[in-house]
């Protein structure tokens, strides 16, 4: 079967770019730095960004291109015979499906609060009832379920159109939708009448907030922005030739995903500092907090909608790039066809996704570990707490052991075509510090993650042996 290929390098670099993009970017970021501080987050922020996720990006963009596969077949088109490596190309489709069972509920909250800003519905109304809005929203089943439902039929409609024709296609017209959205909400945002102090909070650093707390989540910001570890930056490396160096490509989606961060905070904090909405109000910011600013801002219903559109712009990017991993992985399994493979994974994933959509309310009762916490919850801790630093490590691990595929053969392909080099003297770095940040990571987050108020998966764990 001839393997598909992307159309140009820039659609490489959006698709890409657009994965990593995403609502951990416009939603998550900005309350992050809200609540760590501000610009001090955003500068520690930066400095990870270049440290931890930018080698493990040229990993999996380098494992993707040398084998010319999907993640459940580049192991074993790479490893040694009797290795057991390619085990994780299974657990990589199974963190696929599972990070879409609840983004694709989160992607639907956006496309129902862009269409009712659109309607009208979230603006002239008083601010006790713009307050309402997010929890009424999430409470209705047919709401949950029905824009969970639009969101991965209209993925794979467009994928299945072909890489090229459907992903690269609609992915390059959104990306490029999403940049100018940005830029013209943050134009917008410096003439508000709190722009200075918002601009003060997110820009000027006060290293006097920074904490061990806020260190550790500037660390795991950095690193899952990128959606690394499943394998997603692996199945477009596989659809590039070797023109440009790997490490080059890198920089480019990077430069692209942190400018949409740095952005949606500059769009944010402004219209926070204006309209009194706490910086640090954590989850709520973006659904609560910006619908009670665009409630009380002129023009709110317009600005709101655009504030939106660009929400799914991001949001959509990144689940057209991982539904285009799951196909990937379920055609080179199955041998189906482009279309057939869409309808079955377009219904399996359907299916998958209703408990999360229902999570909050037909589904409440739903407790994990007894802790009262959503479905949700437990599927992300399980994605962004374990598939993806776990996953990761195993690519990280296959790259540098002489065990796995080797360094030589990683570097060199890194290396291969025009653009920025990667120098022998990180192989240290990468062989022996990398693995070791990335285990603490996920030692932390297992730790301390919260399920619910005052509860961490250690306090449960403990609990049995009480």
């Amino acid at each position: 079967m001839e393997r598909d290929r992307l159309g140009s390098r820039l659609g490489f670099i959006l698709l890409s770019a657009g994965c990593a993009i995403g609502v951990g970017n416009v939603w998550k970021f900005p309350w992050l730095a809200g609540q760590n501080g501000g610009a001090s987050f955003v500068l520690m922020y930066l400095i990870f960004l270049v440290i931890l996720g930018l080698p493990v990006m040229t990993v999996e963009f380098a494992l993707g291109r040398a084998s010319q596969a999907s993640p459940v077949k580049i192991y074993q088109k790479l490893e040694k015979p009797g290795q057991k490596w390619h085990l994780h190309g299974y657990g990589a489709l199974v963190a696929n499906f599972l990070l879409m069972m609840f983004y694709t509920s989160v992607t639907g909250w956006i496309l129902h609060f862009f269409i009712s800003f659109v309607k009208g519905d979230m603006t002239g109304i008083t601010n006790e009832a713009s307050s309402q809005l997010f929890p009424t929203m999430l409470s209705n089943p047919a709401i949950m379920v029905g824009f969970m439902a639009i969101v991965v039929v209209l993925g794979f409609v467009i994928l299945s159109f072909g890489v090229q024709k459907g992903v690269e296609r609609v992915t390059k017209y959104m990306m490029v939708a999403l940049l100018l959205l940005m830029i013209v909400l943050a134009v917008n945002s410096f003439t508000l009448d709190g722009a200075k102090e918002g601009l003060t909070f997110y820009l000027k650093p006060d290293f006097s907030k920074i904490t061990g707390s806020s260190v550790v989540a500037a660390m795991n910001q950095a690193f899952f922005t990128l959606s690394l570890g499943i394998g997603s930056m692996a199945i477009f490396g596989s659809y590039i030739g070797k023109e440009r160096s790997l490490l080059g490509e890198s920089v480019n989606i990077l430069v692209l995903d942190t400018f949409v961060a740095i952005t949606a905070g500059l769009i944010i904090f402004p219209a926070c500092f204006t309209y009194n909405v706490e910086p640090g109000a954590g989850p709520s910011l973006l659904f609560v907090a910006m619908a009670k600013v665009f409630n009380n801002m002129d023009g709110g219903r317009i600005w709101g909608s655009i504030f939106f559109l660009f929400m799914f712009f991001a949001a959509m990017s990144t689940i057209i790039a991982v539904f285009e991993n799951i196909l990937a992985c379920v055609k080179e399994l199955t041998n189906w066809s482009r279309v057939k493979t869409c309808i079955v994974c377009g219904v399996a994933l359907l299916v998958l996704s209703v408990p999360c959509a229902l999570g909050f309310n037909l589904l409440s009762g739903f407790v994990p570990f007894n802790t009262g916490s959503s479905v949700l919850d437990l599927e992300d801790f399980f994605v962004s707490y374990c598939a993806l630093p776990l996953g990761s490590l195993c690519f990280l691990l296959f790259c540098v052991s002489k065990k796995g595929w080797g360094f030589d053969n990683y570097l060199n392909e890194v290396n291969t075509g025009k653009g920025l080099k990667m120098g022998r003297w990180i192989r240290p770095y990468m062989t022996y510090v990398l693995p070791v940040i990335i285990i603490a990571l996920f030692i932390i987050g297992i730790v301390t993650f919260p399920f619910a108020d005052n509860f961490t998966i250690w306090g449960w764990f403990t609990g049995l042996f009480a």
